[in-house]
């Protein structure tokens, strides 16, 4: 079928089926209602526990300039009650920090202050503005130390004046591996002078203040660039004015967030097992003085770690995620056995900050029922309270029914996934199926809200589709055998887990087995160029966005090739070059008939959009029906209104065309 044929069949379905589900299904959710949403971000509780500062993502509307969402500030009393406005559209902020003086610091851009982003603060009311920074070049993150008394920043190094005058001259050639630019960290006392204090060559990513003061923890790398992000960073403690740097972590493996101990003398960390760890879910306890490494993660627990900080100098207090649901945990380093202090029901909550006496804390939470609000929890209960309600409107909105279910996938392994029924669902109907697999592949689809632009989860219930999420092997939050028990085996039998999934629903009566669609973004987005080419008899439409098609050139054009082929595949395309063609969709086109929409963003490092180009190219070559759409500007996802309005229509449109 011609594409331009294809067309034009689309839209004369599309306006006739849109009419009928206007008309039958008006409460649900629909593509405008998810790009009106508003979202809270990042939480901080004051030490006393008395007010709650939280970041708001706020969309842009129609009307206003092309760009991401607005990211607002507020305050808002732990007892509930109105929020106090701090930072609203067209200004922005970021990073809320509590300081000891009672006041709340924040990163913003504020144009009367300055025309690059600086460290604010404000009182408890949201008045008395005070700038605390002159970055030149503006900065990227910062802390005080624990007493107030001094500062610390990163800035990006700027574009060298060499540089740029050259480049305004012509010669801006781009040569791989020179003018490499660098994130430095700068110590600031408050009423004095920033100084640079790390290397000219080496990246900052992290820091953390030890207790005193006298010390910081850093994560750096040689280079900059993201695989070197993931894969190679080391961590490092320096003395407050740059001098006596040691390592004390330096083996290559994924690490993340630091917490050093309130007697300074050691740090708590997130880090891999080992080199080949897909995630950085693991509670490592390292000694300051790089004396000793230790690994504290529970033996056989089916967990993923996200966030640490210390309670007290033998407690750590942990986020994590068991299958689809978060909980925070309490363990004694010298105990091993974690201890629940709140979650595992219908809260999903990430950003946890507590007072400083840990009786209490706050986060941002989402349910099934709506996107991230701020709750406060006691710890001494574990139970919740909600503060805010920023999409009321949400009520009036009729969702399908949501769970989480499991079946066995493939050697019997149970898997788990999110499972949400049509709008107005009836017991004893088959209905079309839509999977929405979840990128990584270390991704996890959690049992919470779960839709957004690229996975409009209840806009396509509305439409009258089950939507299934599959947490297929591969995924996190379930430790690391199971995110790395597709290691040497992509898409074989974790995509096997997806197809015993669509068994499952067949033979309970709840799906429509020849009217089964996929539609997934980067990882998820080669799980549908996947099923609709090597699986193509099981799927009657796809859709891709910035998915890979072609393993070889995906790992000659991605900014991550060192962590895909280590933590991933385990292995090097080189090294067995007929295992990555043979699992690459563009191989198996021949066999192919399945309907398949590509989609990608134009400014994407992490897939590249030649991805999508290629095998739209060759989609149309062998007449099977497709379409190419590329969106400027967007890197490895959709942050403009427009573009994500645009790809939900165009998701509803394709589906309704080949499933209906």
């Amino acid at each position: 079928m011609k594409v331009t044929r294809l067309l034009i069949t689309t839209l004369f379905s599309t306006l006739l089926i849109v009419a009928f589900a206007i008309e039958s299904d008006a409460q649900g959710l629909s593509p405008e209602d998810v790009v009106n949403i508003k979202s809270v971000g990042t939480v901080s509780m004051s030490s006393d526990g008395s007010y709650v500062a939280y970041t708001l993502s706020v969309p842009r509307s129609d009307d206003e300039s092309v760009g991401r969402n607005y990211s607002e500030l507020y305050i808002i009393s732990s007892g509930g009650g109105e929020s106090i406005p701090v930072m609203q559209k067209p200004n922005s902020a970021g990073s809320p920090q509590w300081g000891q003086d009672g006041r709340l610091y924040f990163t913003s851009r504020i144009t009367d202050h300055h025309n690059q982003t600086q460290v604010y603060s404000v009182n408890r009311s949201g008045n008395d503005l005070q700038k605390h920074t002159s970055a030149e070049h503006g900065l990227i993150s910062f802390a005080w130390t624990s007493d107030g008394s001094t500062l610390a920043y990163t800035v990006m190094e700027p574009v060298s004046e060499e540089r740029r005058s050259l480049e305004e001259r012509g010669y801006d050639m781009i040569v791989v591996g020179e003018n490499l630019r660098y994130m430095n960290l700068w110590v600031q006392p408050r009423n004095g002078n920033a100084s640079k204090v790390t290397p000219e060559d080496l990246y900052v990513w992290d820091f953390s203040w030890s207790p005193n003061g006298n010390q910081l923890a850093l994560r750096v790398t040689d280079k900059p660039g993201a695989d070197e992000d993931q894969m190679y960073s080391r961590i490092a403690v320096i003395n407050r004015d740059g001098s006596g740097m040691r390592e004390i972590m330096s083996a290559p493996k994924k690490k993340a967030g630091m917490s050093w101990s309130p007697d300074g003398s050691k740090l708590a960390l997130l880090a891999g097992k080992v080199y080949s760890d897909p995630l950085p879910h693991r509670l490592w306890i390292l000694n300051s003085d790089g004396s000793e490494n230790r690994d504290l993660t529970p033996v056989n627990w089916e967990g993923s770690i996200e966030s640490v900080r210390w309670m007290d100098d033998r407690t750590v207090m942990f986020t994590a995620v068991e299958r689809s649901s978060t909980l925070l945990y309490s363990m004694r380093i010298d105990r091993n056995t974690p201890n629940k202090i709140a979650g595992g029901g219908d809260e999903i909550f990430r950003s946890v900050s507590s007072d400083s006496r840990n009786r209490s804390f706050a986060a941002s939470v989402n349910t099934k029922a709506h996107p991230s609000e701020v709750y406060v929890t006691d710890m001494r209960r574990g139970n919740f309270t909600r503060l805010t309600h920023h999409n009321e409107w949400l009520s009036d909105k009729q969702l399908g029914e949501q769970s989480s279910i499991t079946w066995k996938g493939a050697d019997d392994l149970e898997i788990e996934g999110i499972l949400v029924k049509p709008v107005g669902y009836q017991n004893g109907q088959r209905y079309p199926l839509v999977i929405l697999p979840h990128g990584g592949p270390e991704g996890i689809s959690m049992n919470g809200w779960n839709t957004r632009p690229l996975y409009p989860s209840h806009v396509l219930a509305n439409e009258g589709y089950v939507v299934l999420k599959p947490n297929y092997r591969g995924s996190g939050g379930r430790g690391t055998g199971f995110a790395s028990a597709n290691h040497r085996d992509l898409g074989g039998k974790e995509f096997d887990d997806v197809l015993l999934a669509i068994d499952h629903l067949d033979e309970i009566g709840l799906i429509d087995p020849d009217k089964v669609g996929i539609s997934g973004t980067s990882y998820g987005g080669y799980f549908a160029a996947w099923a609709a080419t090597r699986y193509s008899d099981r799927f009657a439409a796809g859709i891709t966005f910035a998915g890979l098609s072609n393993w070889i050139s995906f790992t000659g054009t991605t900014d991550i090739p060192h962590e895909m082929s280590v933590v991933h595949w385990d292995l090097y395309w080189f090294d067995n070059p007929g295992q990555n063609w043979e699992r690459s969709p563009v191989a198996w086109l021949n066999q192919s008939n399945t309907p398949l929409l590509v989609a990608h963003g134009l400014a994407d490092d992490r897939v590249h959009p030649e991805q999508s180009i290629q095998l739209y190219q060759f989609l149309e070559m062998k007449g099977i029906p497709t379409g190419l759409v590329l969106y400027p500007r967007q890197p490895h996802g959709l942050t403009e209104r427009a573009h994500q309005l645009d790809f939900m229509e165009r998701v509803v449109d394709w589906f309704n065309l080949y499933l209906k």
